[in-house]
């Protein structure tokens, strides 16, 4: 019997102002029915290219297929080259044979349209049914993918749901019309351990009920332990590994497939470095980061807290009267009280939703307290406004998580870095302020040829490197990251990881790490707060929490995250 799908030496360029460069390089896989195939492998390792070629949605041009054959069979017998079916014939296909999940359920969702609405559009145009018939069948994937109360999902617009919500309706819109062939690009990158958990184990549900073929693309080889049967190792459009994942696990072949499983921080000694894919493949000409071997464990230097909180709370409201009057209130943060202590590193955890963001915003001021008092070096911070609260905004900076929106398109990276510089008067003049910032950007492993870039020419993680040069240009003394690694390459990350610890060490800053990831958490963090749900589950000893946690709340999170290690 031949397999579901054979891709056998695809070869894809991108035709552009230099001419074109390769994608795809003799690119051969093979999925068969009832398994799922992990295609693993960091950003602008040809992964996704490889998925959207399946299904034909490459723009062409740019985009030029130089050589190869991409066989469909689903029945076992006649093979079908997809690359070269007609228009008509791949629009059948689509969503009916061969259905994808996308990274993110936001951009992949019509916001104008309710998400039944959507869902039920597929089922009409592949299956015929009625509006009727096709709600029914809605209502009943709705429940499938474990959304809570489907008939009120149905009528929800996307903005309205969460994110682990959204990817489930992308889910059940894939599942729907039964393909033979689904094709999952990143699903849970940006969900938080818990909901990355049920996700994956819905996924793996499906498909043994199904029996269908799936390729599950991701960077992070902990989620492949967690769901696939094989494995596939990208690496600049290039397969360089492939095979069962037990054997890939415990014994890679390839360094890059070594690199992978050695840079995440799950298990991972706290204050020594981790490693880097440049560790690894020695012919690659890539920066070498300063990296510190053996980081001191940072202790509080002083028995008085530089940040004190005290009943902290941020109410939103929900519900008003007629008059505009607050009658309902989400607690957003509710009652929150903890000190952090000069030099140290405070991780604060857990699922979207449970305030850390609103508590991060809220001790800069962004976002103003409904009541209780937040105190730096002493001083009030909630007492403070107008001037006085800008000067304290140059002592206290923030790393937000999505360094891509928090640039300005217009402006070259090195503008952005000025910029503030320029507006809190450090640097004598515009040509001191450039080498303040050339400096810092070679300080993040950027060149001094980046500067008169666009963010729109980084990848993730060379953007996030640039906003930590920002945040450094004023030479602050305490930074709050928020999930400022989360979206990223595990190689990337560990890469961001290790320049936060050698940057501290360096200027000595105290850091408020927020994040959804208690691997991650602990690596990097003296001391761990829990959230949940607004209040403070647990705070303690980053080791203690992790290893002998108290809440079973932590408990929970701990055993969401993926280990790394397959099924036996």
């Amino acid at each position: 019997m031949k397999p579901l799908l054979d891709i056998q030496n695809l070869t894809i360029h991108f035709s552009g102002e230099q001419g074109e460069i390769p994608a795809l390089r003799q690119v051969s896989l093979r999925v068969n029915r009832g398994e799922i195939l992990a295609l693993v492998g960091e950003s602008g390792s040809g992964k996704s290219v490889t998925s959207l070629s399946i299904l034909r949605l490459l723009p062409t041009p740019p985009a030029v297929f130089k050589q190869g054959q991409i066989l469909y069979s689903p029945d076992g017998e006649k093979q079908t080259d997809l690359l070269k079916e007609s228009a008509a014939a791949m629009q059948q296909l689509r969503g009916n044979h061969i259905s994808m999940i996308f990274q993110e359920p936001m951009t992949s969702l019509n916001p104008v349209y309710t998400c039944g609405q959507q869902v039920a559009e597929a089922l009409r145009l592949h299956k015929n049914l009625s509006a009727q018939e096709a709600r029914g069948q809605t209502l009943y994937w709705f429940e499938r993918v474990k959304l809570p109360n489907p008939a009120a999902i149905y009528d929800r617009f996307p903005h309205q749901l969460s994110g682990g919500q959204k990817q489930r309706v992308m889910i059940a819109m894939a599942m729907c019309c039964h393909p033979s062939l689904l094709i999952c690009d990143e699903p849970t990158t940006a969900l938080d351990v818990t909901v990355q958990k049920t996700i994956l184990q819905l996924i793996r549900e499906l498909q043994q009920e199904s029996g269908m073929g799936v390729i599950f693309i991701t960077h992070d080889l902990g989620v492949v332990a967690e769901v696939a049967d094989r494995a596939a190792v990208m690496y600049r459009g290039e397969i360089v590994e492939s095979g069962p994942v037990r054997e890939l696990f415990t014994n890679p072949s390839h360094p890059y497939t070594q690199a992978l499983l050695a840079c995440r921080p799950v298990n991972h000694p706290r204050g020594k470095r981790l490693p880097v894919v440049s560790d690894f493949m020695g012919n690659e000409k890539q920066p070498q980061p300063i990296v510190i071997d053996n980081l001191p464990e940072q202790k509080a230097a002083a028995p008085e807290p530089l940040l004190k909180v005290e009943d902290l709370s941020v109410w939103f409201p929900i519900k008003k009267s007629f008059w505009g009057k607050p009658l309902q209130f989400t607690r957003a943060v509710d009652e929150v009280s903890f000190d952090v202590y000069k030099g140290e590193t405070l991780g604060l955890v857990g699922e979207s939703g449970c305030g850390k963001t609103t508590l991060g915003r809220t001790l800069l001021r962004l976002i103003e307290p409904t009541s209780g008092k937040i105190f730096y070096n002493g001083e009030e911070l909630t007492a403070r406004s107008g001037k006085s609260l800008q000067s304290m905004r140059r002592d206290i900076q923030i790393i937000f998580q999505d360094p891509y929106s928090s640039l300005n398109p217009r402006l070259t990276i090195g503008s952005a870095i000025a910029e503030p510089m320029r507006v809190h008067g450090i640097g004598n003049s515009d040509k001191d302020r450039r080498g303040k910032v050339i400096d810092l950007l070679e300080k993040v492993n950027l060149k001094a040829e980046h500067y008169n870039r666009y963010p729109h020419e980084f990848s993730g993680g060379q953007r996030q490197r640039i906003v930590i040069a920002r945040a450094l240009g004023l030479h602050p003394s305490f930074i709050i990251c928020d999930e400022s690694v989360s979206a990223l390459d595990v190689s990337v990350q560990a890469q961001v990881l290790n320049l936060l610890n050698d940057l501290k060490k360096e200027y000595g800053f105290t850091v408020i790490f927020i994040s959804h990831d208690l691997s991650v958490v602990r690596y990097i963090s003296d001391r761990i707060l829990v959230m949940n749900r607004g209040r403070i589950e647990e705070i303690g000893n980053a080791d203690d929490v992790y290893l002998s946690p108290q809440s079973s709340y932590t408990r929970q999170l701990i055993a969401s995250i993926p280990k790394g290690l397959p099924a036996i």
